[in-house]
Parts: C-alpha cells; structure tokens; sequence
C-alpha cells in the first residue's frame, strides 16, 4: 500500500483532455513515440483530443504536445519532462528534435511554431532560444502562468489533487469549480502565499525567505548531498529525535494540559546546542591544557557525539516545513480562506515534507482547515504558459465522467 502511494505522487500519470472535460491516463497505455531526451525525467501526461499541435512550457520545465498513437481524431496529449538547470542545451537540443519531428509529418502545411516561456529562464535564455530554434519565444508573466495552471489542474483534471493523512494516505479530491477563494503557497527557493479570488484574480499576501533555498543551502554546509533529491533521500532514512528537543525530552511525557505530544518537538535543534554545551564542560575540565589543546579537545568531545547526515536532514525538513505550514495558517486565518492548496519545486512529492505540511495545517487549525496537493504540482507554471495561448474556454470539464473510469488505474 505504502509502495503504491509513493509510486502514485512521485508518477502522476497521463491525463486526457478535450474541449469538455479532462482524466489522467493510466500509466499502461501507451506513450507516444519522442526524440532523444536526453536523460530527462518524464512525468506523467495529460490527452488534449480535439486541438491542434502546439510546443509550449518553461525552461526546467517542459511541456509539449503530441498526437496519440493510432489515433483518427485530431487531438492527442500534453507531454511533462523535466530538465536541471544546467542541461538548458539538452533540453534545447530535444525540442528542436520535436520541432523537426513537426515539420517532417506537416511538410505541405508547417504552420507557425512558437516557444512559450515563463519564470526567469525565458529572459535568460531568450537569446539561446531564438538562435537554436530559429523560432518566436512568446514570454509570460511568471504569476500569472502559475495560477492560470493552478485553476486548470484543480478545476478540470480529476484525481489530481489529493489531501494526506496517516489514516486515509491519499484521499483525491473532485475537481470542481466552486473552489474561490482559495489560498497558494507556493514553495520554491523562496514562498509565496498568494490569495485567488477567481479566474485570473489574484494578489501575493505574504512569504517567506525560508523555503527550498533554504533547505539546500544550510543541508549543502551541514552534510555530504550534493542534489536537492539527495538531500529528501537522506531525511527518509533520518530521525529527528536525534537532533530536535522534543517535549518529552523536557517533561518526560506529554504535556496534556496543552495538546503537546511527548514527540512534538518543542526545538529544532535543540539538542545540538545542548551536546555542544557538553563538550565544552568536558573539555574546560582539563584545566592544565594550554588554550590551543582545549579547542582541539572541545572538538574532539563535539565530535564524539556527532549527529548523523540523515537526522539533520530531517530535523531540518521539519523546521522548514513546519514553518510555512503555520504561516500558511496564520494567512489563511487573516484573509478567510478555508482551502490551502501548496505547490512548487520544494515538495516533488517527496511524501515527508506533504506529511509535514498536513499535519501543520491539521495541527494549527485544529483540523478545521485541510492542506490540498497536486499529483502534477511541477508545472504550473508551464501549463499556464501552454493555455495561456488557447481560447478562454478550451479544455472544459464534465466529459471525464462516463470516459475517465475506463482509464484511470485505482
């Protein structure tokens, strides 16, 4: 159960749309053939029937278009992959592939291809861009992308979004349209929190500096990971209790009277200090050593009782995480806002930090107020971008009702 969860979040599956409505496509039927990518990460795809072929999306991230196997009608499907970085020439090099892919299959009547791009890359890279694809690069405002996506996924797209509890691991959610206002948090380097009334109707309430930026950076110093996966690869194997001062560290138990747990941690870190302060004393104990040989055996004494890569790193998740849970609170309480949905880079759904960020919200609120996921949260923004260039009312919901259950794995 546990394994098919994971697999689940981690590989959210394909979805079908058409002007009426939209489902995720089970991952056994089959995927179309592509170009060379490069070793980039494919996600799960998304069926648009009845529209022409476009290429659009972001520069990490890449959505493209492309028809279905076999098929007679004139749709076919959105295609997800991501790319680092660092491999923009790769990702360049794959949809120039698909670029003359294109033309090949539409020699008498090529039609105009654009890039769509959005976030910092499109400024950065436009130069690259127009010279190795020789096409027009069409750049979006980067907000108004990530909510133009969100309302997409959220409205349309069915088993998409998806609450967490330890009793019902993933409860997928209705898409449906009644969902104004709601709150963002959207998690990246930084975080934004940002307040949608309606369609295209938004306005950034608050954030905070301490997001996914945050993690690397101070987990970079801290332990030996290299990649922001390696980082949530370590804190899975970690425990916390090794490193944070829960409160049954300080009362033996738990502190009833409060609705405090014995594992709640009451400081992050909390034991690092405490350990470190031990050290000291052990080694201001040796009082006929000169300045130098007390240093070198206070650090000697620290490092006796070192802490573990994998418990940083999870203390650390949980500090992060369960800070922008409360803040994500705190806003939703102020502006009245009942859903809270997170989304961004930070979560890849990783299934610690969506545990943490629940039980935060559960935990604040009283359990009054739910934290909603999406299985496809990466690309918001590159679908936003993508719809950005199609009718108001393209890709309406209410046709998966009688079609999606002939599609959907349970």
């Amino acid at each position: 159960m546990s394994s098919s969860i994971d697999q689940t979040i981690l590989s959210p599956g394909s979805v079908f749309i058409n002007v009426q409505g939209a489902f995720i496509v089970d991952e056994d039927v089959p995927r179309p053939p592509t170009p060379n990518d490069n070793g980039a990460q494919h996600d799960t795809d998304i069926r648009l029937p009845n529209h022409k072929a476009v290429i659009g999306g972001s520069l990490a991230k890449l959505v493209y278009f492309s028809h279905e196997p076999e098929s007679q009608n004139l749709g076919g499907r959105l295609n997800f992959l991501k790319y680092e970085s660092d491999q923009i020439g790769q990702c360049l090099d794959f949809v120039k592939n698909l670029q003359d892919e294109y033309r090949s299959h539409n020699a008498s009547n090529p039609g105009r291809l654009s890039v769509v791009a959005t976030g910092g890359g499109a400024y950065k890279y436009y130069d690259e861009i127009r010279r190795v694809l020789g096409v027009e690069v069409l750049r979006e405002d980067e907000m108004d992308c990530l909510i133009i996506g969100l309302d997409f996924f959220i409205t349309e797209i069915p088993e998409e979004v998806f609450t967490y509890n330890d009793v019902d691991p993933m409860h997928f959610e209705e898409a449906r349209a009644d969902i104004y206002p709601y709150l963002l948090v959207n998690i990246g380097s930084g975080v934004s929190m940002i307040k949608i009334s309606g369609p295209r109707s938004f306005e950034r309430i608050g954030g905070t500096s301490l997001g996914g930026g945050t993690l690397w950076g101070l987990l970079s110093l801290l332990t030996g990971a290299r990649t922001f996966d390696g980082m949530l690869h370590m804190a899975e194997k970690g425990d916390n209790a090794a490193v944070d001062m829960l409160v049954g560290d300080i009362y033996g138990t738990d502190y009833g009277k409060v609705g405090l747990k014995s594992t709640t941690i009451a400081s992050s870190f909390g034991k690092v200090f405490k350990m470190k302060r031990q050290g000291e004393n052990q080694a201001e104990d040796h009082g006929g050593l000169s300045r130098e040989e007390r240093v070198d055996d206070q650090d000697a004494s620290i490092s006796r009782t070192s802490f573990k890569p994998e418990d940083i790193s999870r203390s650390l998740l949980y500090a992060i995480s369960n800070n922008i849970g409360q803040i994500a609170y705190l806003q939703s309480e102020k502006h009245g806002l009942q859903r809270i949905y997170f989304g961004g880079s930070f979560i890849r759904g990783h299934r610690q930090t969506i545990q943490t960020l629940s039980y935060a919200i559960d935990f604040w609120s009283k359990g009054e107020k739910k934290a909603y996921f999406l299985r496809h949260e990466g690309y918001l923004g590159s679908v936003g971008a993508f719809l950005k260039r199609h009718p108001r009312n393209w890709g309406r919901r209410n046709s998966f009702e009688e079609t999606s259950k002939d599609h959907i794995k349970k």
